[in-house]
């Protein structure tokens, strides 16, 4: 590969896709961590609505358990934390290879192709991070199908 190739490879793609992870896995911890203390702080309030005067509060704490509810059961769809942890490891796996590359480091030690090894390992990345995306969201065997 040349120079030239690889520089533009280095911008194109390498950098691309340090920036996609970086921003998803800001996006799913944020979304994690709004569910996740809504959820917290929904149940607690329940049982304290329920104490204090239980009819005129049965509704509000009705709501509130179903919001509890939506917000658990959208935590486990939408797998925001396991989506910002692997997110965030592959963002930073994928800026480590940079500096290993830099220094001839590891695989990079005494190989005349760095360049090369570098494209194939940070494909190579992405793709077991696509497949670990798919594993993530795949339904689990039973889950989603109906038992005829």
């Amino acid at each position: 590969m040349n120079t030239e190739d690889f520089k533009k490879y280095l911008k194109e793609r390498y950098e691309d896709q340090i920036n996609w992870y970086d921003k998803k896995s800001i996006w799913n911890q944020k979304k994690y961590l709004r569910f996740q203390w809504t959820v917290i702080v929904l149940s607690v309030i329940t049982p304290v609505l329920v104490a204090i005067v239980p009819e005129a509060t049965r509704w509000p704490a009705v709501v509130i358990s179903a919001l509890v509810a939506i917000g658990t059961t959208s935590l486990k769809t939408f797998k925001y934390q396991e989506n910002w942890i692997n997110y965030r490891t592959t963002c930073e796996t994928l800026r480590k290879e940079i500096y290993f590359y830099t220094a001839g480091v590891g695989e990079y030690r005494d190989i005349d192709e760095r360049e090369s090894l570098f494209v194939e390992r940070v494909e190579s990345l992405t793709s077991r991070e696509n497949t670990m995306w798919l594993t993530t969201h795949r339904p689990k065997e039973g889950e989603g199908k109906s038992k005829n």
